[in-house]
Formats: C-alpha cells, sequence, structure tokens
C-alpha cells in the first residue's frame, strides 16, 4: 500500500499559533511509525494514541512504513493537538477516509485511547490562526470556542464522527459570567482610599498602598475588579487568549470580566514573567487588560520586582532565549500592598514600631526606587477603629464608585474624540490635553521643583491631573486637580524614613 496525504495544524509560539502543515506518507519498507519536523516528547507519544484510537473506532491501523513529517522543519512543535490531524492523516493516506474535505482547515485535538477528541491549551489561539489564513477549525466543544465569531467552528466528539460529512457547529452564544467579585459596602470607612482607587480604575493608573498589618490593604485591592469598567470585544479576545494558552479557565474574560492576578510573594521570575520550554506567558501577561496585584511587596524578591518595570513604561514584554524571541502583551494596572517596615508598626500612632531606622530603610529598599518611580499612586492605609470595623456591610458600595469609574471613563471618550487626541504616553500630547493656563504651571514647576520630582514623575503626576480632570467632567485641569494628583503622588518623595 502507498499513499499520501496532507493536512493542517498548529502549534502554540508564545501566543500566537503558527500553523504546520501535517504530511503522512504509507509506503513499502519495514513496518513503523516515525515522526519528523522538530517534534516535541507529547507529539512523539501521540504514535501510541494514534494506534489505539484508530484501532478503537474500528479503522484499520496500516501495517505499513509510516512517516510524518511537520513542516516546516525549522519551526520546534509541541503540544498533544497535532493527534487528531496525524491520525486523519493516517487514515485519508490510507484510503479510510477522503482527505480532500480537509483542504482548508485546521485541525486541532488530542485524542483518548478510546477515539475521543479532547481540547487542547490554545483553541482560541488556534481560532484566530484560522481565521487569518480562512480556514475552518474542527476541534473538541469547548466554552470559550462557543463564543468565538471569528472563525467557523466544527465541533467533533469521536474520531468516528469523520466517517460522515462534517455538519455539527459549534452554536454561537453569549458567555454569562456567574462571578461576583467581593463589594466595597464592605468595608467602612477608607473613603479617601476609595476615591484613589477610583481615580487609579479611571485611568488604568498603578497604586502602592503602604499601612500597618490588618488596616485593609488586601481588602481594598481584592474589590478593584468589581469597578473596573468591562473588556472591550477585542480586549476580551486578546486576554482570553493568553488564559487559552495557559491552559486557564477563560470564561470570565469572555464574559467581559477583567481578569485580577495575585501571585504569592515567593514566585519566581520565571513564574512573574513567564519563561519555560516552550516559553509560556506569566503573572505579569495573564494580567492583560486586568489587574496584577501583588500583595506584600517587600517580600517579593527584589530582582523578581525588577522583572515589572519595562512591560509597566511599554505594555509588552520581551523574553530572549535560544529558540528566539517571544513577544507577550502585558498592559496591566499594577496594584499592591506593603508595610511600611518588618513589624508593620512604622507611622502608627496606636502602635510602637520595634524596627531600627536601617531596618527600615532596608526593608522599603527592597522594592526599589526605579520600580517605585514607575508607580503612579502612593497611598498610606491605616487601621481603622473598632466602631467603623462593626459597621461592615455600610460603606460606600461598588455599585456606587462603579458609576463614578464610568462617568469619568465616559467624559474621558467624548473628550478624546472632541480634541481629536490621540496617545497621551506621548509628553508632548499629554501636556497638550492638560490645557494648563499660565499660572497653573508655573504653580506647577514650582511643585514639582520643591518635591524634587522626576521627570518621570512630572508627567505621571500631569496624567493623575487629567484622570482627576476626567472624573470631574472638566476639559481643563485646574490647579485644584493638580494639587490632590501631587497628593497621592508624593509619598516617596516627600515622607522619606
Amino acid at each position: 500500500m502507498q499513499g499520501k496525504c496532507r493536512l493542517h495544524g498548529a502549534t502554540i509560539k508564545g501566543v500566537e499559533a503558527i500553523p504546520v502543515e501535517v504530511e503522512v506518507s504509507i509506503g513499502a519498507g519495514i513496518p513503523g511509525f516515525t515522526i519528523v519536523g522538530m517534534p516535541d516528547a507529547s507529539i512523539q507519544e501521540s504514535r501510541e494514541r494514534v494506534k489505539a484510537a484508530i484501532k478503537a473506532c474500528g479503522f484499520t491501523m496500516p501495517p505499513h512504513k509510516i512517516v510524518v513529517n511537520l513542516a516546516p522543519g525549522t519551526l520546534r512543535k509541541t503540544g498533544s493537538g497535532f493527534d487528531l490531524p496525524i491520525a486523519l492523516g493516517v487514515l485519508g493516506a490510507s484510503g479510510q477516509i477522503s482527505a480532500d474535505r480537509f483542504k482548508d482547515v485546521l485541525l486541532i485535538g488530542e485524542l483518548s485511547l478510546g477515539g475521543a477528541v479532547r481540547p487542547v491549551p490554545g483553541l482560541l489561539a488556534c481560532a484566530l490562526c484560522a481565521k487569518r489564513q480562512a480556514w475552518s477549525l474542527v476541534s473538541a466543544y469547548t466554552l470559550e470556542l462557543a463564543n468565538m465569531s471569528e472563525c467557523m467552528c466544527f465541533e467533533v466528539a469521536s474520531l468516528s464522527d469523520f466517517r460522515q460529512p462534517l455538519e455539527k457547529r459549534i452554536v454561537l452564544r453569549e458567555v454569562d459570567s456567574t462571578v461576583q467579585p467581593p463589594d466595597f459596602a464592605d468595608i467602612a470607612g477608607h473613603e479617601m482610599t476609595k476615591r484613589a482607587l477610583v481615580i487609579a480604575a479611571v485611568g488604568k493608573h498603578g497604586v502602592l498602598m503602604m499601612g500597618p498589618p490588618g488596616s485593609g490593604k488586601t481588602m481594598l485591592a481584592s474589590r478593584i475588579p468589581s469597578i473596573l469598567p468591562p473588556l472591550s470585544k477585542s480586549e476580551r479576545i486578546e486576554a482570553a487568549v493568553i488564559h487559552s494558552v495557559a491552559g486557564l479557565d477563560s470564561t470570565p474574560i469572555l464574559a467581559g470580566v477583567r481578569p485580577f492576578r495575585s501571585p504569592h510573594h515567593s514566585i519566581s521570575l520565571a513564574g512573574l514573567v513567564g519563561g519555560g520550554s516552550p516559553l509560556r506567558p506569566g503573572e505579569i501577561s495573564l494580567a492583560h487588560h486586568g489587574v496584577l496585584f501583588l500583595d506584600e511587596m517587600a517580600e517579593f524578591s527584589p530582582a523578581v520586582l525588577q522583572g515589572i518595570r519595562q512591560p509597566l513604561e511599554s505594555g509588552l514584554l520581551t523574553l530572549t532565549r535560544a529558540e528566539g524571541s517571544i513577544t507577550f502583551p502585558s498592559k496591566f494596572m499594577l496594584v499592591a500592598a506593603t508595610n511600611p517596615c518588618p513589624c508593620g508598626n512604622y507611622g502608627s500612632d496606636e502602635m510602637v514600631c520595634k524596627c531600627t531606622i536601617p531596618q527600615i530603610k532596608r526593608y522599603q529598599g527592597r522594592i526599589g526606587g526605579p520600580l517605585l518611580d514607575r508607580i503612579d499612586m502612593h497611598l498610606e492605609v491605616m487601621r481603622m477603629g473598632a466602631h467603623s470595623v462593626m459597621q461592615s456591610g455600610s460603606g460606600t458600595s461598588s455599585a456606587v464608585l462603579f458609576d463614578e469609574v464610568m462617568r469619568g471613563c465616559e467624559f474621558r471618550v467624548w473628550r478624546k474624540e472632541k480634541t481629536g487626541e490621540d496617545d497621551l504616553r506621548q509628553s508632548k500630547a499629554l501636556v497638550e490635553a492638560c490645557q494648563l493656563t499660565d499660572s497653573d504651571q508655573s504653580a506647577f514647576e514650582a511643585m514639582a521643583q520643591r518635591s524634587r520630582l522626576s521627570g518621570r514623575g512630572i508627567i505621571r503626576t500631569l496624567s493623575l491631573a487629567r484622570t482627576i480632570a476626567d472624573l470631574d467632567e472638566c476639559q481643563k485641569v485646574g490647579l485644584e486637580h493638580l494639587y490632590e494628583a501631587l497628593g497621592l503622588r508624593l509619598r516617596e518623595e516627600g515622607d522619606e524614613v
């Protein structure tokens, strides 16, 4: 028996699916099953899964020499998603099915020993790949594909389904999220901090909360998702693809809920920024279009924390390894919480700090000045009295704060459409957007000089002031907005140990 067949599969590189041509040849020679084209161990293991699945579904495994080539040969292939195209290639080359109908089809799926088709990580990325190639996608059913209108997706449950023409499409439907983030109403008091978090939510500003243990820093941070604006359609796809590649549930993201990632302070650099073989996204990329919360920030390894600096500026993270460079999207809102000293009581009016000045400086220095300079807002969060704690449930609710956030976002969109603003990350565009009067600009320059703000600090303070003005629905930034922005930022410059 001799025969050849060509089908399409895909491999994940970073957060992108790269099309791979699966060529199967059956010919004379010593019986065997060989896979070439830089496959990883999981693809090599597919030989046994494919053999068992073909027999279990009533097909015949050809007793001849079988060679599978994954092209291009210079690209390393990973993942068990090649089981399905390899099995169909064997059946097509042996004449047991007609492979012509898979000419413009991307086949992705892992096979069980009984022939069932299982979903694999990265199906959303594969669906986008199929869209780029003008192909259809054939895979097992997943809820994330049920929300994917970008390409034609067909559902298969078993290898036996390929005896007949594919007719069962995945029915598109909106995904509803049952995830309800905690409500700010649980926190009585802290009204100034809540106001600052509303400003941060409107402008996606970074926040560092410093205060003694038990002051409510973690509770405040965990409720930030409840006031963030919902994801747009394009943002949903971008964030969901990253979670899909990482093998995580992307259903809440597809429903519009922004991701909230809170890694433990013992995390490694590879866990935070990404790594492994093949390269996989880390917590920074998993927080894309969402929140990255670093609790007990000073307890993180200083080398790990410095990995945040570049993504905070550019919204992208580029990792370079022996196999090449991969760029991960990493546009996130950084929220951090830390104690002011090892014992946590420095600056408290109620408790006595037992730390020495060198210990306090060493502890706060673990975060690093360059990283602190990139965090827009520095908030003091102090302990609330017993009466306020007992009033839990009567604080300002997330619904009220969410309405404020949406009002500020809507005004910002209206203002940008009216003025034709483009990218406020450019210093010139930001200064023009503030529309400062000569007297207000002179006053701000004097304040910045007196506070020893760096160039980055000046720009980030202006950005904060622009957000505060949007929240107040003012087209021009006034002196009151500059004062409030400066007060939200000055902790590191004005309150040094």
